[in-house]
């Protein structure tokens, strides 16, 4: 007796970052939506002034690279806020080179998906402006592993340091985001 096989089509065997290499819009989107929020969350998190157009760098650089990109669905997402982190640090470098200032993490907006990403640190637009009291390097890997929920060692990856250097910085920035606060708080 023969056993008789069916065949599913290729589409469905296929992981949605292989339709996205070949570019089919509909997994390209779902990428997108997957990724968009942790990315405009560490964006503004670390005080750039146009958010929105350096995120649309951030995705054009992946979707133009992304056929040759090898890896998974969890290397797409450290390689995606490396290149979100080194986007950061040109803008940086720009506004200082043109005298700008960076800007002050806003408030989200009641409308804002940012909201949604704020949420994830402890839910007050408070912990937002904090952030501000942070060090580059603190602001940084607390963004990375609380919004973008990245591991240390995948955090270590993208900032370039040492697991330990990670740990240390994650653990003595949230501790600085806890006292500015407590102290707002107590405050207000």
């Amino acid at each position: 007796m023969r056993r008789q096989t069916t065949t599913v089509g290729a589409s469905a065997c296929e992981s949605r970052l292989d339709r996205a290499r070949r570019g089919e819009h509909d997994a390209l989107g779902e990428l997108y939506a997957e990724l968009a929020p942790g990315v405009l969350g560490y964006l503004r998190g670390s005080g750039v002034r146009d958010v929105e157009d350096l995120a649309g760098d951030v995705f054009v650089a992946m979707m133009g690279r992304l056929s040759g990109f090898v890896g998974d669905e969890a290397a797409l997402r450290r390689w995606v806020f490396t290149i979100a982190h080194h986007r950061m640090i040109d803008a940086r470098r720009r506004a200082s080179i043109r005298g700008l200032e960076l800007v002050a993490p806003p408030e989200p907006a009641g409308d804002d998906p940012y909201e949604g990403v704020v949420a994830r640190l402890d839910g007050s637009a408070l912990v937002v402006r904090a952030l501000a009291h942070l060090t580059p390097d603190q602001r940084n890997v607390v963004l990375l592993r609380s919004v973008a929920h990245l591991s240390v060692a995948e955090t270590a990856d993208v900032l370039h340091k040492r697991a330990g250097a990670v740990k240390t910085l994650h653990r003595r920035g949230l501790a600085a985001l806890a006292r500015v606060v407590r102290s707002a708080e107590a405050v207000s």
